[in-house]
């Protein structure tokens, strides 16, 4: 699609882009999708139709609006038209027509169910931190304020009323759920074009780090891909989880996400990657220290991420201080420790630590200590999961976003100097010393009602849509209340 191709849907993704996205909690999505009906599905693509396209508005104008001449590299551009070829076939998505008594039915579910928890603000996000306007936003990367915002619509439980739905709703559910799969496959290689097209523009403007204006956009847009992902995903995993049964998932949501199967398995995976990459017969060892039932509501494909990316971090920082031909590297230690509140995952390698003024720059996209950065091709990570052993300077930053998402955090504490292992974990001075190590420390959130958006209720953006003298749509009153 071309981006001039039409100034009718520009004018449409910049009318989308001034009314807030909404935010919904993990619990949230447990409670609504735990007995995914066909009448709960279609309340579900409701919201989604409506809410969806708000959020690739926000990112389309965004992405036009960058400044230094960034919206004008040719990734970047590619990426802006993926978003709005993506908000133009979801705002012209037809829907079906249903009787007086199917919207009826549609209509008292939401009379008669409770409002789910509340989430409240997370705890790892600061005010206006991942907002596109920090002085006016309203904490989910839109610059302004929707009039009549307060009032409310939320996200409910919906029941069902047990009777049989007509067929019509379940086509429209199927088309909505293959409309959602093409999108998020169209989506799959964001990251790597998004990060191509700051490639192109620091050589253009022969910058060798980004700044902070850069790096600030980058958080945004990368949490909200994070949060678009996530609706899209657990909806197409809602529509499917009627044809199989696991009582551990609702969508891809895990109520019993177990540490320790998901730690070992990125274990392994990461020294794979390191012995693939050095060429080693085998990598640094990792000892993992953790109960076998630590279990809690996450999303597993979140937390496989943000461990085997650290873990990759630590073994190569390993391997590189110790030098590849050697036959015994130190041992990597991954402790799981749960407290009431939080589940707290220590990654700790000797791999020479970093200096105190250099540990900000871990966290910068595109800053990385590989010689030469490889070349980008975009279909090269289809995969959000599928990554080489280094040289992007993306994997730490993004699993810090992972984990800021739901109320936890990534931190790092380099011990450099340290020629040592002690349990007291003292930070001492050094002179002369090569050795040392450092401390991932990845804290997944327990208040499972935590989102990264500010807890508040939004309101409904009610001109939205709405046909002049004829009244909001009939569906915009069935309850699927918006959520994240």
């Amino acid at each position: 699609m071309s981006w001039k191709r039409s100034e009718r849907l520009m004018d449409t993704i910049k009318h989308y882009s001034n009314f807030p996205a909404t935010s919904v909690s993990l619990r949230q999505m447990v409670q609504f999708g735990e007995k995914p009906s066909t009448g709960t599905l279609f309340r579900a693509s409701q919201f989604l139709s409506e809410e969806l396209p708000i959020r690739l508005a926000h990112r389309v104008q965004e992405l036009h609006e960058l400044p230094d001449g960034l919206n004008e590299m040719p990734s970047i551009c590619r990426v802006r038209d993926w978003y709005a070829q993506s908000f133009d076939e979801l705002t012209n998505l037809s829907r079906p027509n249903v009787s007086s008594e199917v919207k009826n039915r549609l209509l008292k579910p939401a009379k008669k169910t409770e409002l789910t928890s509340k989430g409240s603000q997370n705890p790892s996000i600061k005010p206006g931190q991942y907002r596109s306007a920090p002085e006016t936003g309203n904490g989910n990367g839109n610059g302004k304020e929707a009039k009549g915002a307060a009032t409310a619509r939320r996200y409910y439980a919906a029941a069902d009323d047990g009777q049989e739905w007509p067929v019509e709703l379940a086509a429209y559910n199927t088309k909505f759920a293959e409309v959602l799969e093409k999108i998020k496959r169209r989506h799959d290689s964001v990251v790597t074009t998004v990060a191509q097209g700051i490639l192109e523009w620091k050589r253009k403007k022969q910058r060798m780090q980004i700044d902070h204006n850069i790096q600030a956009f980058l958080d945004r847009f990368y949490m909200s891909r994070i949060g678009i992902r996530m609706l899209i995903g657990q909806h197409i995993a809602l529509t499917d989880q009627r044809q199989r049964s696991d009582p551990n998932y609702v969508g891809i949501i895990c109520t019993k996400t177990n540490v320790r199967e998901l730690a070992q398995e990125a274990i392994e995976n990461a020294r794979f990657v390191c012995e693939d990459h050095y060429g080693l017969f085998e990598a640094p060892k990792v000892q993992l220290v953790c109960n076998n039932d630590i279990s809690f509501m996450y999303v597993p494909g979140h937390l496989s991420h943000m461990l085997f990316e650290t873990l990759k971090n630590s073994l190569r920082a390993v391997v590189e201080t110790r030098g590849q031909d050697k036959e015994d590297f130190p041992v990597t230690k991954v402790i799981v420790a749960e407290g009431q509140e939080d589940i707290t995952i220590k990654i700790t390698d000797e791999g020479g630590g970093i200096p105190r003024s250099a540990i900000p720059l871990v966290w910068t996209y595109m800053y990385t200590t590989v010689d030469q950065t490889p070349s980008l091709d975009p279909d090269f990570n289809k995969s959000d999961f599928k990554a080489p052993m280094a040289g992007f300077g993306y994997g730490l930053p993004i699993s810090r976003l992972y984990a800021r998402y739901f109320g936890g955090d990534l931190k790092l504490i380099s011990m450099e100097g340290r020629d040592e292992w002690t349990s007291s974990e003292m930070i001492r001075s050094s002179q002369g010393r090569t050795q040392g190590n450092r401390s991932m420390r990845l804290k997944l959130s327990g208040q499972l009602g935590m989102e990264v958006s500010e807890r508040r209720q939004v309101g409904d953006a009610e001109e939205m849509l709405m046909d002049k003298g004829a009244g909001a749509p009939w569906w915009r009153s069935v309850g699927m209340e918006e959520g994240m």
